[in-house]
């Protein structure tokens, strides 16, 4: 799998763009602030429907336009499709397939596969639960991209109850039995996205340890654990999941009501990092969590290969964090991926193991250096 092809229209810093790539190796260098990264995380775009730099669509758009499109032709199984997203802010977005219109967005989700390593990673460990779960389920979503609906709708559901129950104290009996719709709901899609939380985490554990050892030789045994709010029990199928998250919701109803928040839900729980004995958040070093970020991102590049079909590699600006024997192994384990997209400020961040086409990015424009 790779892109062939990128066209941006007013994304980020870009009025317009247009980019051809190949296979393997291509490296964009330029100073901080040229677009250099916008040109991944678009690419990134295209696979996840989300940024892996900012919450929310409106920063994508370039400055006084009204929305942004990004295209990119992928190659899949010698194959070709032309994915087009239309980014509209405060709106829903618009998709294209192969020029035809789709019902929703996600749709076209799956066709096109990322993984982007970038320095943000560091807040896999040392940051809050909420981005390790996004990791979790961004990487569920690649390998099935149902899950997107199903992601989708526990938030809407979640947003709905959470709602509701910041009235429920003054609320009627009939909001109340409103709230007991809205717990079926949350505990059907709850159930669901555990299942697949529980399954990805079981598969993802020894390919963690084996790219820990690969990235730090020697070193601690790395870990990773599903650690829930909710006493699951032995339960691993969606339906014993919802029953378990049904009979807790029914049990924490009156905290719930008193505090006006839902505290019971997949929404609450976190992917627990380990080295060694201890957790790596609070124990681990600089160069430790650096591992540990590094281990996640290629045990799930691993995990997407085992599933069928490599995704396409995203390194963004992630040498220049790194020390010198990170930076060689890192550069060793990704050099023969499919297709590789790097970036870097300055030539000399770019491991000597990763060679490829070169482009130079400054004030907006794309120029590729033979």
């Amino acid at each position: 799998m790779y892109v062939s092809r990128l066209s941006l229209t007013d994304f980020r810093n870009y009025p317009s763009a247009e980019v051809s790539l190949e296979p393997g190796v291509s490296i964009f260098v330029g100073l901080n602030g040229q677009g250099k990264t916008n040109l991944v995380e678009a690419v990134a775009y295209l696979a996840t429907l989300s940024s892996h730099r900012v919450a929310s669509d409106a920063p994508l758009i370039r400055s006084g336009a009204e929305y942004a499109i990004v295209r990119g032709e992928v190659v899949r199984q010698g194959r070709r499709a032309l994915i087009e997203i239309q980014i509209i802010p405060g709106r829903s977005n618009r998709a294209r397939l192969n020029r035809a219109p789709v019902s929703r967005p996600r749709d076209v989700a799956g066709i096109l596969r990322t993984v982007v390593f970038a320095p943000e990673d560091l807040a896999l460990v040392k940051g809050d639960p909420d981005t390790r779960r996004r990791f979790l389920d961004d990487l569920l979503v690649a390998r099935a991209p149902r899950l997107a609906g199903v992601r989708q709708d526990y938030d809407r559901v979640l947003k709905q109850r959470n709602t509701l129950l910041k009235t429920a104290q003054q609320a009627s009996s009939g909001a109340l039995r409103t709230l007991d719709v809205w717990d079926v709901h949350l505990a059907r899609l709850g159930g669901e996205l555990l299942a697949a939380r529980l399954a990805t985490v079981e598969v993802l554990r020894p390919l963690v340890a084996k790219a820990y050892a690969q990235v730090s030789p020697g070193h601690h045994d790395a870990r990773i654990d599903y650690r829930s709010g909710t006493d699951l029990g032995d339960a691993t199928s969606a339906e014993d999941l919802a029953a378990r998250l049904a009979a807790a919701l029914a049990d924490r109803r009156d905290e719930e009501v008193r505090r006006g928040v839902s505290l019971v839900g997949p929404h609450r729980d976190d992917l627990l990092l380990s080295l060694g004995e201890f957790p790596a958040k609070g124990y681990a070093s600089h160069g430790e969590s650096w591992s540990m970020a590094l281990a996640l991102r290629l045990a799930a590049y691993d995990l997407l290969c085992e599933d069928g079909g490599e995704p396409v590699l995203i390194l963004d600006d992630v040498f220049a964090e790194l020390d010198a024997g990170r930076r060689s192994r890192l550069a060793a384990l990704v050099a023969h991926a499919e297709q590789v997209l790097v970036t870097a400020a300055v030539p000399e961040d770019i491991p000597a193991e990763l060679n490829g086409v070169r482009y130079e990015v400054a004030g907006g424009e794309v120029r590729r250096v033979d």
